[in-house]
């Protein structure tokens, strides 16, 4: 009597995936690819009205949302691996085509042009203005870490530079001395903070260190994210800027 071989049900074995491991996106660069944006949402946030067409569900200001897969969070551990402030060149929301017109790197001197207008925005002579914009690209840990960016302007430079403070101050101590870790090397809690002043209220960024690296696998892929950023093979893809004049943030 024939023995007949039964197939089982489910997923293949991880073996045959990984005997042809990249197989079809030999033509897939980084053109092609989206970097998610983490960002905080905020009351005027598309995400959070339900009207509209990017409407998420369970968004609320406050909370954190990955651009790209539209996941929410209420607080992420990252491993940032790459920072870069740029001037972001935007027009007017109901004349912008929803992209910047122009990113101008951090050491341009096109910020002497500017003026500072009512709306406390730094206005170009051809009337667009400068977004002040500290990129952090970073590791958003989980399940199967995966790349991704932060930026923060306006009242959350104030953070961003205290979590560059953060990472420069840590010392560790080696054969030579103390030394300071390349970023990559340790492991930040981000979550939201509601903050005010005279314009408003809003939530941002409230940055605490974790630990370093404990995880081999991460640290290589943060190492390697690190090195093509800073290649320029990775460049910060600004969306549709969203806030309004008033938008104290």
């Amino acid at each position: 009597m024939n023995q007949v071989a039964t197939k089982k049900e489910g997923a293949l074995a991880t073996n045959i995936f990984e005997a042809d491991a990249d197989k079809g996106t030999q033509n897939i660069s980084q053109e092609d690819l989206a970097l998610p944006f983490l960002k905080v949402l905020g009351q005027l946030s598309p995400e959070v009205n339900k009207t509209h067409g990017k409407y998420v569900e369970g968004a609320e200001p406050g909370k954190i949302i990955n651009t790209v897969t539209n996941e929410l969070y209420d607080s992420i551990n990252v491993v940032p691996v790459f920072y870069k402030r740029q001037y972001v060149e935007w027009q007017d929301r109901g004349t912008s085509t929803g992209a910047p017109v122009a990113i101008h790197e951090a050491d341009s001197d096109i910020v002497s042009t500017t003026t500072r207008d009512k709306s406390y925005k730094d206005r170009l002579p051809n009337g667009n203005y400068l977004e002040n914009t500290a990129n952090h690209f970073v590791i958003l840990m989980g399940d199967s870490p995966t790349t991704a960016l932060i930026s923060m302007k306006a009242t959350q430079l104030k953070i961003s530079r205290k979590w560059n403070s953060m990472m420069m101050g840590i010392k560790m101590q080696g054969k030579n001395g103390l030394f300071t870790p390349p970023t990559y090397s340790h492991i930040y809690n981000l979550k939201t903070v509601q903050m005010s002043n005279d314009k408003g209220t809003w939530f941002g960024w409230d940055v605490s260190k974790v630990g370093p690296v404990t995880d081999k696998s991460v640290y290589d892929i943060a190492k390697n994210f690190a090195e093509r950023v800073g290649k320029g093979e990775i460049q910060a893809k600004h969306g549709t800027e969203e806030t309004s004049s008033t938008t104290p943030y």
